[in-house]
Order: C-alpha cells, then sequence, then structure tokens
C-alpha cells in the first residue's frame, strides 16, 4: 500500500525532500533563540554588560527570522507538495477506473467511489501535509531541546522524563480507541453519500410517489450515525488536551520549585532556568504535536487503504500483446459460449450458447426478463469475457483484439441511455469527435432524432441538460443511436433502445438501417415482435439458453415461446399508437 501512494508523489517528489529539510532548520534555528536569550540574561542583563545585549540580542533577532523564513518556506512547499500529491492521487484513481472493466466496477458502489476521489483524498492530503512538516518539527525540536537541557542540568532534566512517561501512559488509551472509531467513521461517509446520491438521481421517482418523508428519514438516519460515532471520537480525543496542559502545568511547577532551590544553591543561574521553562514548551508541544500525528495519521489509513484498492485495481479485460488492430468484416460467432459474472461462484447466466451470424446481417434477440438478452450482446464488445468457449469476431476472438479497435467497430447503445451536458453536437461527437456537421445530421436522419431536432429554436446546438432531463424518453433513445452511427461500425448492437419510441418511429429507423447501412451487421434486443420480425434471423433465449433461431416464419411454426409472445401481443392488447408522434 505505501509504495502505491508514494509513487502518486511523482513530479512532487523533490517538494517532499526539501519541506522536512526547510523544518529542520527552523527547529533548530527556534531551539537557539533560548539559548542566546540565557546568555543575554546572565552575561548582559546580570552582569551590566549593553553591549552584549545588543550584540546577542540583534543575534536572537536574526535567528528568529532565519526560523519565520524557514518555517514559511516549509510550509508553502509543503502545501505545494501536498496538493500536487492530492491531484496526482485523483488523477491516477480517475484514470484507473475509467479501464475498469464492468466486473472491476461491480465491485464498488459509486458512492463509494465519489468519497475515495474526494473525503479520502483530502484526509491523506493533510496527513501528508501533516507528516512533511509537524512528523518532522516535532521528534526534531524535542531532541534538540532534550539535549540543550542535559546539558544544562542533568537532575533538574528528570522533571521532563517524569512528563513524557505520565504521557505515555495517558495518550495511547486516549488515541488507540479513538483511531478505531474513526476508522468507522470514514466507512459511514459511505451510506451517507450514497442516499444524497440515489434520492438527488431518482428525484423525479420520489416526487411521483411522495415519499420525500421516506427519504428524509434515510437521510437523517445515515447523518445520525454519522454524528453519533463522530461525537464518540471526538469527546474521547477531547482528553488529549487536559493531558497535555496537565503535564506542562506540573512541569512548570516543578521546575519552578527545584530551579528557585538550585538559583539560591548556586548550581543554577536565572538565564538557564528560563531556557529550561522554554524547552519545557518545545519538549511538551513537541509530544503534543505528536499525539495530533498519531490521530490524523490513523484516521488517515484508512482512506490510505481504500484509495490504493482502486490504483492496485486491475481491469481482468486487457489488450493482449501483438494486438490485432484490424477486424476484417462484420461476422459474429459464439463457438459453444457459457459465462457467469463471478467465475466460479453459481450458475452461468448464459451456458453452451453456439451462434453463427454473417457480416451485414441483422439479429432480432427476443426474450423475458432475466433470460441475458444483454449479457450476451455484451460478450461482444468484450465488456465482460467468456468463461467457457470463445466469441469471435471477424473470425478471430474478441481476445486478440485491441480493446480500442474493437470497441470502436462494435457500437452498443445500452438500455439506460446517458446524455452529457452540452449541445447536441458534443453529444453526438462522443462517437467522432472529428465528425462534420453534414455527418452528424445524417447520423440523427437515420435515427429519425432530425424530426424533434429541427423543431428546437437552437437546431444541433440545442444545450442538453446532465443526463438529458430536457428530452424525452423516445427523443434520447434517438440520439444515442445517431450518436452509435456515427462511428461507422461494423456491428450495431440496439439494447432495447427503441422501447420509448412509437412503433412507427421504430418502423422507420429500421427501414433507414435496412437501406443505409446494408453491410454493418445489427443486433436488435427488443420486447416487441414487431421491432424484430423483419430481421434476416430472430434469436429467442430463455434462461440463458437458446430456445430458438430462425426467421419470423419459422420461429411461429417451431418456437411455443414465440408462438405465445406474438400472440400476446397482436391480440388485443398491441401498440395503438400507429400515427407516430412524440412521447
Amino acid at each position: 500500500m505505501l509504495k502505491t501512494l508514494l509513487a502518486q508523489v511523482g513530479e512532487y517528489r523533490r517538494s517532499s525532500v526539501l519541506a522536512p529539510l526547510l523544518t529542520i532548520l527552523e527547529a533548530i534555528f527556534e531551539t537557539m533563540v533560548p539559548f542566546v536569550m540565557a546568555s543575554i540574561i546572565d552575561d548582559g542583563i546580570e552582569a551590566g554588560d549593553i553591549g552584549h545585549v545588543y550584540r546577542y540580542g540583534a543575534l536572537m533577532v536574526g535567528l528568529a527570522a532565519m526560523a519565520l523564513l524557514c518555517g514559511v518556506l516549509a510550509g508553502t512547499v509543503a502545501a505545494h507538495a501536498s496538493t500536487g500529491f492530492a491531484a496526482n492521487l485523483r488523477a491516477g484513481m480517475f484514470h484507473n477506473i475509467q479501464s475498469f472493466s464492468f466486473a472491476n466496477i461491480d465491485k464498488y458502489s459509486t458512492a463509494g467511489l465519489v468519497t475515495r476521489l474526494t473525503t479520502d483524498v483530502t484526509n491523506l492530503q493533510n496527513a501528508f501535509q501533516m507528516i512533511l512538516r509537524m512528523c518532522v518539527r516535532a521528534p526534531v525540536t524535542m531532541i534538540c531541546a532534550i539535549i540543550m537541557s542535559v546539558s544544562i542540568s542533568p537532575r533538574l532534566s528528570l522533571v521532563f522524563l517524569v512528563a513524557l512517561l505520565f504521557l505515555l501512559a495517558v495518550l495511547p488509551t486516549i488515541l488507540v480507541p479513538t483511531s478505531r472509531t474513526f476508522r468507522k467513521v470514514f466507512r459511514k461517509y459511505d451510506d451517507l453519500n450514497a442516499s444524497v446520491q440515489e434520492n438527488v438521481s431518482a428525484i423525479r421517482v420520489v416526487k411521483s410517489f411522495v415519499r420525500e418523508d421516506h427519504e428524509e428519514e434515510k437521510f437523517r438516519k445515515a447523518a445520525q450515525a454519522l454524528y453519533d460515532l463522530s461525537v464518540k471520537a471526538e469527546s474521547r480525543l477531547a482528553f488529549n488536551q487536559p493531558s497535555m496542559m496537565v503535564a506542562v502545568y506540573g512541569c512548570n511547577l516543578a521546575l519552578s520549585w527545584f530551579g528557585a532551590h538550585m538559583i539560591v544553591g548556586s548550581s543554577l543561574t536565572t538565564g538557564e532556568l528560563s531556557m529550561m521553562f522554554s524547552y519545557v514548551m518545545n519538549i511538551l508541544m513537541g509530544l503534543m504535536m505528536l499525539s495530533m500525528i498519531f490521530v490524523m495519521v490513523t484516521m488517515s489509513l484508512a482512506s490510505a487503504q481504500r484509495i490504493a484498492e482502486v490504483l492496485n485495481e486491475k481491469s481482468d479485460l486487457t489488450s493482449p500483446e501483438n494486438a490485432v488492430t484490424e477486424i476484417a468484416d462484420g461476422s459474429v460467432d459464439f463457438d459453444h459460449v457459457s459465462f457467469s459474472y463471478k467465475t466460479g461462484s453459481g450458475e452461468p447466466v448464459l451456458q453452451d450458447i453456439d451462434l453463427h451470424v454473417k457480416s451485414g446481417e441483422t439479429i432480432g434477440v427476443i426474450g423475458g426478463t432475466g433470460s441475458a438478452k444483454s449479457s450476451l450482446v455484451n460478450l461482444i464488445s468484450r465488456l465482460y469475457d467468456v468463461s467457457g468457449g470463445a466469441v469471435r469476431v471477424g473470425g478471430r476472438d474478441v481476445r486478440e483484439y485491441d480493446l480500442d479497435t474493437l470497441r470502436n467497430q462494435v457500437s452498443v447503445v445500452l438500455q439506460k441511455n446517458v446524455l452529457f451536458s452540452g449541445s447536441i453536437y458534443d453529444n453526438l461527437r462522443w462517437g467522432d469527435k472529428n465528425a462534420t456537421a453534414a455527418e452528424c445530421r445524417r447520423a440523427c436522419r437515420l435515427a429519425c432524432a432530425d424530426e424533434f431536432i429541427d423543431r428546437f429554436p437552437d437546431g444541433y446546438n440545442t444545450h442538453i441538460e446532465q443526463g438529458g432531463t430536457n428530452v424525452s424518453g423516445g427523443q434520447k433513445q434517438r440520439l444515442c443511436i445517431a450518436r452509435a452511427l456515427l462511428k461507422k461500425p461494423k456491428i450495431l448492437i440496439l439494447d432495447d433502445s427503441t422501447s420509448a419510441v412509437d412503433t412507427a418511429t421504430d418502423a422507420k429507423i429500421r427501414r433507414a438501417f435496412r437501406e443505409e447501412i446494408p453491410d454493418t451487421t445489427k443486433f436488435i434486443i427488443a420486447q416487441r415482435i414487431s421491432s424484430v420480425q423483419d430481421a434476416d434471423r430472430i434469436l429467442v433465449l430463455d434462461d440463458g439458453h437458446i430456445s430458438g433461431f430462425g426467421t419470423h416464419e419459422e420461429l411461429l411454426k417451431t418456437n411455443a415461446i414465440y408462438q405465445e409472445v406474438y400472440e400476446s401481443q397482436t391480440k388485443g392488447s398491441g401498440d395503438f399508437d400507429k400515427n407516430g408522434g412524440e412521447d
């Protein structure tokens, strides 16, 4: 884990080294100030030597100025290093997430990934800055102060030893349980973020079912759980400050009592006693800083582990060495394919799928909910890998292709249509960033999207809100189809992506595909028989098995499932939207 995180320091490595060096100089200069002050008192003021006071006063000001300068520089460099480290962590995680397969993404919740990219990185950034500054400054200050104190009076320095033993006995009882509680706190952030994200993304459903009170109660419980744990941790941590103050004031009293006796006995000077008072503060404040660092590092340890998980996660789908970068045609072959989402656990989702599709064919795919229609087509673009058998595109196993090459030639319009904030042109050019306006318009004409785009005041420059909330479901589907067509793929997969489109428009889209892109292999997943009946062949899936494969007429004669669906959709419960129109 440590190696993974340190690798993200990257170009900020020099700043990460320079900050501790400057901090060490700052601590040394600060430690010298009490020593000079003692000389001013003993050899200047008490001896009546005003020149000595001026000389050593100027030296003390110089040391203080150097300590200030080193402190400012160290703080600036540490801030530069820690913010750069945080930026690299976020960039590294985001880059790695982009490479994840669907199987990798399924391991994490969306809220969990958001928390890792925000809260967890911020925790680690703060801890890293404290390590560069306080974790260096505190030990150096303590060591220098102890050395100076022992050199002045070994006997009086025993006061520090008693204080240290007291704090070493008390602080673990405060910090160890607190660190365990803080680890639980960060896990609760996931629940809180999940509640907010789910509510905001599904706000229309919440309002339509009048479930605002239920959502508020769910959020209140998540927030209350986070509050209770935070209060528990902070309440215990609150004992840290009083413990330190007991040690500080106890040392001051002991130094005053024993120091006064030693001054009367002429074994200690007034300047040396004042120096001891300064060093006791240095030692105990250094110890306090170390205790706070321990808490911060412990708090961030859970965050570090969660971040390292994402950084170390390797996609189980990668391009092979010497990958194939040319796809011969749009033929697709399923060679006795079986597939399960979790290898070695449970029954396969698909079993013994043996299917051969010629380039340019239109294949309809139909089946009940849970029959693995989407799972089947996801294997073509290698969004998942098969558990057994092989999927071949253009005569070669999909695992032999460069992933970018394969996915650029296999265009998928998924069940859940997603549009991004920006103009219609911006969204269309996800398919081809260099597409001309004419190419965008042609793709929209094939997808029958031009019908509603031309009615917008700004046409193709119309702004689409995040998630496409300002267009209807059918309009969103047609824009997604047009976006997929701009890739000019050899294989086009429509995963139930005309479900929100009326039957007349659906027929226009299919006719345009047949006439305009006859060489593209098309897989059309649908619930309506009317959407697939004019396909070259139709695949009927039932619980992950092939129930039938043939033309519309053949299946009506031979396949019971297809007959049942056909009859249920054509006898009294058909789609009445025959004249087209917007949904």
